[in-house]
């Protein structure tokens, strides 16, 4: 068995031009890199929206070990239930959502290889929901991963680069990986900091990019224009898919590396 280990971190999944990436793309990446683990950010997976049972299983059987998401959990009532009745599935809510929301924000798990691993998923305040701090959410988080289990992945699905940067900052060291989602937009900052923490601020969107953040870009264009509601579909053109390979220390759960990959 290898020494390191690789983590494929797929952005957020954009309605269905999104989903047909994965199903056409993750193959050759997968060949390519032959990563341990695959993940995935999946809040929108329903026509740019939240996500359904049946699309979160679709997307797990592509090889997906688990799915994190975001604000737009919510959004398709149907995956309520699914929430309360998988409680140690793979489909994560933000763990910093308060009360007795369904579902959970960590999922610790171990690879067919052999790889223990533990996904955290936490979203930010600012512009967002005032929901609890994700800042001490990830610390009680990170206390309850068992010793053994190194690679420790934290999705921060939050609007402001300051709080994203913040709490990877706040991480380093405690996390193999921090890792933003949610505005779509692919940045150009990724980095292995001081204490051996990967960073990204935004992994990007797994969608079509002639579009406004997947959004058909006209609809949203004229909604600046005339403020009056509209109802948004995802656009169709220019699909990619957006991510990050992470390879990392399997003894230490220090990242060692972190790439940006975008295909189309």
């Amino acid at each position: 068995m290898s020494s390191t280990a690789r983590i494929l971190f797929i952005g957020d999944i954009c309605g269905h031009p999104g989903r047909r990436a994965v199903k056409e793309l993750l193959p050759g990446l997968v060949a390519e890199f032959a990563p341990d683990l695959v993940l995935a950010n999946g809040e929108n997976a329903a026509g740019g929206f939240g996500i359904t049972p049946g699309l979160v299983e679709e997307l797990l059987d592509l090889g997906i070990a688990v799915l994190t998401s975001g604000n737009h959990i919510w959004d398709k009532k149907e995956i309520l239930p699914y929430l309360a009745d998988h409680a140690d599935g793979r489909l994560l809510r933000p763990a910093n959502y308060p009360g007795d929301a369904p579902g959970h924000g960590i999922y610790i798990g171990r690879t067919h290889a052999g790889l223990d691993y533990a996904v955290l998923n936490v979203q930010g305040r600012v512009f967002m929901p005032a929901i609890d701090c994700p800042f001490r959410t990830a610390d009680a988080l990170l206390e309850k991963i068992p010793a053994q289990v190194k690679v420790r992945i934290v999705d921060v699905h939050a609007e402001a680069t300051s709080e994203k940067r913040a709490l990877g900052w706040y991480l380093d060291g405690r996390a193999t990986a921090v890792v933003g989602t949610h505005t779509h937009i692919p940045t150009a900052d990724e980095t292995v900091q001081p204490g051996g923490t990967a960073y990204i601020t935004d992994l990007g969107m797994t969608g079509p990019y002639d579009s406004v953040i997947g959004i058909e870009k006209n609809s949203i264009i004229r909604k600046f224009l005339d403020q009056i509601p509209a109802r948004f579909e995802v656009a169709k053109g220019d699909v990619r898919l957006s991510g990050v390979l992470i390879e990392a220390d399997r003894e230490s759960g220090r990242a060692l590396s972190i790439e940006r990959i975008l295909r189309k």
